[in-house]
């Protein structure tokens, strides 16, 4: 192990690195792919499964589970005093339909390990201790991402998340119902302070040689719907002029979204993800295509400044290629985030506990502590994951780095719950 991973003489509680890395890879059975990853889609029968599997380990450590309306599970180890606000903790259970075995439910087992250590070290804290997964973070069956946690925090109604549908046409409050995951808790409660362990999903740390990313700030983020429409034609006899080409209008937009990243360097982040082209046929001109745009700055004045340049090229576009823009929709806006400052010195102050190196950062993906930071004290640990790798079954991830961002989680929460 790295020197820099050894914790100090003087740190007189750890969690069990061993038992966190198992749970993990008995998790990683639940939707386990051909390449080293998973996928459990939000609201699957896989999906369900996972939350299955960590409340019966959370109500093995003594929790009490609740469920709230939009199928956020709340694992609660009481406090001293259980009237008081909650510390909070955790991260996601759904994947990406090739996702890995660590992003997001690192940070709901994580939670757990550290409930566990506290059971292990019989400590009674003055605050209950809570662990959390929160539905749908991904947004890759149902768009936008992080929906639950926006209900959670007053960004969505709770009509509009029940109501988001997957390509099927399958709503989120149809599909929790089936799992067996609608909750009857409402939505939102008083939180004392709250903390997501994650790996980094990208390559500074490791690149860096860092053990602990401590999380002061995360991206904005704007993501759009767009759909352009042409006429379907045939490929053979329909003269170059006279074609209006739905997918090279989508072509060109995906070309420009790339010159908007590069023109907004270093920090801007612009994808287009998803194309859906009709009627997809090899020889017929498309007369329909259907994509998405995800913009992203941790400036808020440069993102507004994106947006302009997105909206003004997909006009530009529609007109220089015959097409109409017949949808144009941001779906999913946040601003900038600047995490709590007393939450980001716990971490620090975790991280300096344990002799981990530690770097400030930023985050570039968006994550449900987004949207808990609008209404608790908030903030964020990260690990690396190799060569920066995720979203991608061959994500990965060392043990003693996993283990050291558990130990950072267990010394932030518990300074913030008392003991």
């Amino acid at each position: 192990m790295n020197a820099a991973l050894q914790p100090r003489d003087d740190a007189p509680l750890a969690i069990n690195g061993k038992r966190l890395w198992d749970s993990l890879m008995e998790m990683a059975k639940i939707g386990a792919t051909a390449k080293g990853g998973v996928c459990r889609l939000a609201l699957t029968d896989l999906d369900r499964e996972g939350r299955d599997l960590f409340v019966r380990w959370a109500r093995e450590a003594g929790c009490t589970i609740k469920v709230d309306q939009m199928g956020n599970v709340f694992a609660r180890r009481a406090g001293k005093d259980d009237t008081l606000a909650p510390v909070i903790t955790g991260s996601h259970a759904d994947s990406q339909p090739t996702g890995g075995k660590f992003d997001g439910i690192y940070g709901v087992l994580g939670g757990l390990e550290v409930i566990r250590s506290l059971n292990d070290h019989g400590i009674e804290t003055d605050r209950p201790v809570e662990v959390v997964i929160w539905t749908n973070e991904e947004g890759s069956r149902f768009a936008p991402a992080m929906v639950a946690s926006g209900v959670f925090a007053g960004v969505f109604t709770l009509e509009y998340g029940l109501s988001r549908a997957d390509v099927d046409g399958k709503t989120m409050g149809e599909e929790l119902q089936r799992i067996g995951y609608a909750g009857d808790q409402p939505m939102g409660k008083p939180i004392h302070a709250a903390f997501e362990l994650h790996i980094e999903q990208g390559p500074i740390l490791e690149a860096e040689d860092k053990t602990i990313g401590v999380v002061t700030h995360a991206q904005g983020q704007r993501w759009y719907e767009v759909t352009f429409t042409g006429q379907e034609s045939h490929a053979g006899p329909t003269p170059m002029p006279r074609r209006r080409d739905a997918l090279l209008g989508a072509a060109r937009v995906i070309d420009l979204v790339n010159r908007i990243g590069h023109a907004h360097a270093p920090y801007a982040c612009a994808t287009v993800g998803m194309i859906q082209n009709h009627p997809n046929s090899r020889n017929v001109i498309p007369g329909r295509v259907f994509f998405t745009i995800d913009i992203r700055h941790p400036d808020d004045a440069v993102l507004a400044e994106m947006d302009r340049e997105v909206r003004d090229g997909v006009a530009r576009i529609a007109e220089e290629t015959q097409l109409e823009v017949t949808e144009f929709e941001q779906i999913f806006y946040y601003k900038p985030v600047a995490f709590d400052a007393d939450c980001v010195a716990s971490v620090r102050a975790a991280a300096q506990r344990f002799g981990y190196s530690y770097r400030d950062m930023v985050s570039g993906a968006g994550h449900d502590a987004c949207y808990l930071a609008q209404v608790a004290p908030t903030s964020m640990v990260f690990v690396p994951c190799v060569d920066g790798i995720s979203h991608n079954e061959v994500e990965d991830a060392r043990q003693e780095w996993i283990e050291a961002g558990c130990n950072v989680l267990f010394h932030a929460m518990l300074g913030r719950a008392g003991r």
